[in-house]
């Protein structure tokens, strides 16, 4: 055998080495829990054959606590390159079966490349996720790998879109990673919490389970962690897919556009039933949003948390817009602080890759209450102002009915900077509802009044007439357009196509704003 034979030869051993990860045993351990093998999920998430991987002979350099005695190429996680329905990505994916996918100095230093990379290159990164966190034998090595993944992370900030995928436990350290990314899908049966059940009990005394500390439902409804909640593994990467299809590579590009045989000017005429004229009777504000989009399809971010909102993801006349809708038929679709951070972080995600924002309007306003008041309502719902006032992208606002004081103005108005607003004949803008304003207005009258109620019907007419409509606000041009329901989809292509060469300058001196947090 020659000597070019003999190290081609090695080359092959030390790759075969690497394909084997903790070995045999280990993977049908991961295959037993129900969870597929990282190199079976890479071949399920990218085209078939268009995966290449990088420093795949990297191992770690630590020796204490028997690691001397654990060396695995590639340290844990795989790294590379590869495509998704054509579309170049990078990607990174933790294998649990070497050391429990912990995260040591060479494993972040893997991941915070694959960020760079994707950068320069200026394509989206996704992460699979299923660690243990940080790996305790490297000590402090370890958390310097996970601060250059932090880093990182937020260098691609708005630069390039980033998808974490949680596919097991993401603990410790590591959980932050995820959380400085755009979205975070979770897989059921996953969990992601900073300090685990042990720690927590011997803290606080309080016995909690894994999936009640930090499982898939706590972070799709509660805090808020995940935006995607997904059935199994294979769902979790028809979700990446389909989020991928509305977005840009990077913040340089337009998001891709999608021709549709859906006409443009598609009359609306269902919403007449849909949507009742009393603005005080509810109604689901999806059923709107999948009138207006092509075909009817809305990808929805965030579907089980502060539920007041609804944001996600369509398409109008071929054109990809981020949507942001008060729902009604939840709470009247007032607006809490878990529903401004939701608006708030997704109308900032559609500036920063040059999405179009359709806002929705129908809510009486910010959620009163103790509870709102000490939680910080004031500065959370500021963020919706920030967001919005902000953004420099194409801003279309339809109001639908209910757009009281503080919220209607948060609500993309046009004082915040909206580009065209859009009233239906229902539409009721006013500093607060009639019934509570009446009653502060004319407190004195109706107590005067020889029949109270009658004066307070009568005053609540008057107010109704004067306020409860779109043409006051029409006529000082705080409005647009007063619009039929039946023609806001074709209103609002209109205005798409208008808003497409929008270009907005921005102070060149100017580093980042400072939103309230």
């Amino acid at each position: 055998m020659s000597s070019h034979e003999e190290l081609l030869k090695k080359v092959r051993e030390y790759r075969e080495l690497s394909i084997q990860g903790g070995g045999k045993d280990k993977i049908q351990q991961q295959k037993e829990k129900g969870k597929l093998w990282v190199r079976e999920r890479l071949d399920k998430l990218l085209d078939p054959g268009s995966f290449v991987e990088l420093q795949w002979m990297r191992i770690h350099r630590s020796s204490y606590f028997g690691l001397d005695k654990q060396k695995f190429y590639g340290d844990g996680v795989v790294t590379g390159y590869g495509r998704i329905n054509g579309r170049l990505v990078f990607v990174y994916a933790q294998d649990f079966t070497v050391l429990g996918g912990s995260i040591g100095e060479v494993h972040g230093e893997k991941i915070a490349r694959t960020i760079e990379q994707a950068i320069q290159v200026g394509v989206p990164v996704i992460g699979l996720y299923d660690s243990g966190g940080a790996r305790i034998q490297e000590g402090v090595a370890s958390l310097h790998g996970c601060g250059r993944i932090f880093h990182a992370n937020v260098k691609a900030s708005g630069v390039i879109p980033q998808i974490a995928v949680i596919m097991g436990p993401c603990a410790g350290a590591a959980a932050y990673s995820p959380a400085l990314m755009d979205f975070v899908i979770i897989v059921k049966g996953s969990y992601m919490f900073i300090t685990g059940p042990e720690v927590v009990k011997a803290a606080t005394g309080v016995s909690v389970t894994f999936e009640q500390l930090g499982g898939a439902d706590v972070h799709g409804s509660i805090s808020g962690v995940a935006h995607f909640i997904a059935e199994n593994e294979e769902h979790a990467f028809e979700i990446v897919k389909k989020l991928l299809s509305y977005l840009p590579n990077n913040s340089a590009e337009e998001p891709p556009f999608v021709p549709s045989d859906d006409p443009v000017d598609r009359r609306l005429e269902e919403l007449y039933e849909v949507v009742p004229t009393d603005s005080a009777k509810p109604f689901d504000v999806k059923q709107v949003i999948r009138s207006i989009v092509d075909n009817g399809d809305f990808l929805e971010v965030h579907a089980n948390y502060a539920k007041s909102a609804v944001v996600g993801f369509g398409r109008i006349g071929g054109y990809t817009v981020g949507i942001v809708a008060n729902q009604p038929a939840v709470n009247a679709g007032v607006i809490d602080i878990d529903a401004s951070n939701k608006i708030a972080r997704f109308v900032r995600f559609c500036d920063a890759f040059n999405i179009p924002i359709v806002t929705l309007v129908d809510t009486p306003g910010f959620m009163p209450g103790v509870d709102q008041e000490h939680g910080g309502i004031i500065k959370h719902g500021a963020k919706v102002l920030h967001a919005y006032a902000e953004a420099t992208v194409p801003k279309i606002t339809v109001i639908m009915r209910k757009a009281y004081g503080g919220a209607y103005i948060a609500m993309g108005s046009l004082s915040l900077g909206s580009d065209i607003n859009y009233a239906w004949p229902t539409a009721e803008i006013a500093v607060m509802g009639p019934e509570g304003a009446v009653r502060i207005l004319y407190r004195r009258e109706i107590e005067k009044a020889p029949d109270p109620e009658a004066f307070y019907r009568e005053k609540l007419k008057e107010y109704r007439e004067v306020f409860a409509n779109p043409f006051r606000a029409a006529e000082l041009g705080y409005v647009d357009e007063v619009i039929d329901v039946a023609d806001t989809r074709k209103k609002i292509y209109d205005a798409l196509v208008l808003l497409s060469t929008k270009r907005a300058e921005l102070p060149p001196f100017k580093k980042h704003t400072n939103i309230p947090l």
